[in-house]
């Protein structure tokens, strides 16, 4: 650690020599062969008290991972997603409990899975529309394909209902869920699924331009997010880091190559759900907006009453109340959920260090990120490793930089 990280964290209230205990578990996970690289930032109180790369972005080409090392950050893109919408919430445009019918005619008379089989699906109208609160709580009754557990997800793959490869526009991909039946009826259950990329379309139909454009122009751009986009430009390639799995063997595979993935070039969706590409430093903007209620060096996207509403617990307990069988950004006991983030309730129900408040998500290549209003506090993991669920890395680094406090 250098000497001006190790004074930052001194004055925000860190132990320098125990943020230092990240050093080695960073280093252990490259040599084990576990991970190709990975960067972890730590900011608190409005600086950044530990900030480490190491191992490889590209293993292939031997580049080294770097704090201006671009990654796919999958699922974070949500919480940016939520922000837009409810910057247009802010202006007036619809409430939370208005139904998405307003502006999505299609989604009128769903129908919500019973049971039957895929040859005859069994199913029983919904008892009312899909509202905002619905989409940003992923208590819509939607799911995705990628799950392979029921029934609808199958239909998904069937029809085509993905917003990462396919070549339709958004809007025909969502009228094609619109026209699949629920898993169950709108605010009943929390299931993980496509809501933000629905979302990401009513942005375009509200505001009346593309949705990319909107975010561009209104969230990435005002905060200075400039490495940011669903897209890695050509000049930028040679920053991509490279993406791995898991061979049949353990070892690290190489499954999308920088130079000929599909984020290397524009994309026929802009998916609010899980499309952009980001570095660490970007992704520190967008959280010290969120940790400023709001607002960054004079930028304001949000009232701060908004923020604190999108972080409370909009669900009636913990997801593990009304939720399907643990999920990989989040583990369920003790964990709520937000509008748009998942919300700490109970660290001891979570059997995790944390604070009660805390709000965070992680994205399909085990990046994450967590804000700590409470400590003034955020985090952020980013490395390109699928699936996310491959090592316990998120829970480790909390403990990791929780036991750091000294203050």
């Amino acid at each position: 650690m250098d000497v001006t990280v190790r004074a930052e964290a001194v004055a925000a209230g860190l132990s320098a020599e125990r943020l230092a205990r990240i050093d080695g578990w960073m280093d252990r996970l490259v040599g084990d062969g576990k991970l190709a690289g990975l960067s972890v930032t730590v900011a608190r109180r409005g600086c950044v008290a530990y900030r480490r790369c190491t191992g490889l972005a590209d293993r292939e080409r031997g580049t080294a991972m770097a704090e201006s090392t671009i990654v796919r950050i999958y699922s974070m893109t949500k919480p940016l997603t939520s922000v837009a919408i409810m910057m247009l919430y802010e202006e007036g445009r619809f409430q939370l409990d208005d139904p998405i019918t307003r502006f999505l005619p299609c989604f009128a008379n769903q129908r919500v899975l019973t049971g039957g089989t895929r040859g005859k699906v069994e199913t029983v109208p919904a008892v009312r529309d899909i509202t905002f609160r619905d989409l940003l709580t992923h208590t819509s009754g939607l799911t995705y394909g990628f799950m392979e557990s029921t029934l609808v997800d199958g239909l998904y793959r069937s029809e085509g209902v993905d917003f990462q490869t396919s070549d339709a526009t958004l809007a025909e991909v969502v009228e094609r869920a619109a026209r699949l039946p629920l898993l169950a009826q709108p605010g009943t259950a929390w299931n993980y699924s496509i809501a933000t990329d629905v979302l990401g379309h009513l942005v375009a139909v509200i505001a009346g331009q593309p949705f990319g454009d909107f975010l561009q122009e209104r969230v990435i751009g005002p905060l200075g997010m400039v490495d940011t986009g669903f897209h890695v430009p050509a000049e930028k390639v040679a920053r991509f880091a490279a993406n791995y799995g898991r061979g049949p063997d353990g070892a690290l595979t190489l499954i999308d190559d920088p130079a000929s993935s599909r984020f290397a070039a524009p994309r026929a969706i802009c998916s609010g759900g899980g499309g952009l590409c980001s570095t660490a430093g970007d992704y520190l903007r967008f959280c010290q907006m969120m940790l400023n209620k709001g607002e960054l060096d004079g930028v304001r996207l949000l009232g701060r009453k908004t923020v604190e509403l999108m972080t409370a617990n909009h669900l009636g307990g913990d997801m593990a109340a009304m939720g399907q069988p643990r999920f990989s950004e989040s583990s369920y006991e003790g964990i709520g959920f937000g509008l748009g983030f998942s919300v700490m309730l109970d660290p001891a129900r979570a059997q995790v260090l944390g604070t009660p408040g805390e709000y965070a998500w992680g994205g399909a290549a085990s990046t994450a990120f967590w804000i700590d209003p409470a400590e003034e506090m955020a985090v952020i993991l980013l490395t390109q490793l699928m699936p996310s669920s491959t090592y316990p890395i998120r829970r480790e680094l909390r403990v990791l930089t929780y036991q750091a406090l000294v203050d």
